[in-house]
């Protein structure tokens, strides 16, 4: 999977990508199969919502599940990554986000660099996030809100929301968003099932709940450059993995 010079330029400018068909439906059923396995567990790294009872979040995959551990070294991935940030990456983080019909809760406004340097003292922002569409995501169920170019302001202010939802997080304020808004608008991240989508640790980004009977459910990795590693571990490795070996292509 080789990224064009219009892709690269796009990237750049406004903090993502949209790869659509990138995996298969059938690759796609089998992470489904895979991924009903994990959210059955009594595990930690399986965060759950506050008020429904239903996984928010289910972390560590690749350490969980064979099919997770290939997934991460799947060219379709690494292949992009490297050609934006290097070879030498290592697993930040693999999870599944999950926002169940009718259940699914809202991911505030927020960029990940702001948790990656608060919370791991990673020293710049130069984590990607590649996901992969687990079900058809459409305006209603939830859909990831983008800022595009948002990244190319710097670090927003955050401040720590440990009270919105289950899982805390690093969030940007109103008046900031707004004011991202006004000048560059939103894009709503949707695409049928085995979409991609490559976005930047400075990308302001948040989604809405789940209102819709439809389940919306997307696989996350974060890659990271080993020169640009954690340097606290206070948060559990299924947050931010230490293994800093670099991934290679299986």
């Amino acid at each position: 999977m080789h990224l064009y010079e219009d892709q690269l330029i796009d990237f750049e400018e406004n903090g993502f990508l949209v790869l659509p068909e990138l995996l298969e439906p059938k690759e796609v059923n089998e992470i489904n199969d895979a991924s009903r396995e994990i959210f059955s567990e009594n595990n930690p790294a399986n965060i759950i919502e506050s008020k429904s009872g239903e996984v928010r979040t289910a972390m560590g995959l690749h350490l969980r599940h064979k099919l997770f551990g290939d997934l991460v070294r799947d060219p379709r991935l690494l292949e992009p990554a490297h050609q934006l940030r290097g070879e030498k990456l290592y697993v930040q983080q693999v999870k599944i986000n999950v926002k169940a019909a009718f259940e699914g809760e809202q991911w505030q406004w927020h960029y990940d660099f702001a948790t990656h340097h608060n919370d791991d003292g990673v020293p710049e922002p130069l984590a990607l996030n590649l996901h992969i569409f687990l079900d058809d995501v459409n305006h209603f169920n939830g859909p990831l809100y983008f800022i595009p170019g948002s990244h190319k302001k710097g670090p927003a202010p955050t401040w720590h929301d440990k009270a919105s939802t289950s899982y805390p997080l690093w969030v940007v304020d109103k008046d900031t968003v707004a004011k991202h808004v006004e000048k560059k608008g939103i894009f709503a991240a949707t695409g049928g099932i085995g979409t991609g989508l490559i976005f930047s640790d400075l990308l302001i980004h948040g989604s809405p709940p789940n209102m819709s009977p439809w389940n919306r459910s997307i696989f996350s990795l974060i890659l990271n450059p080993i020169s640009n590693a954690y340097t606290c571990e206070e948060r559990p490795d299924f947050k931010h993995h230490r293994d800093l070996k670099p991934i290679k292509v299986k």
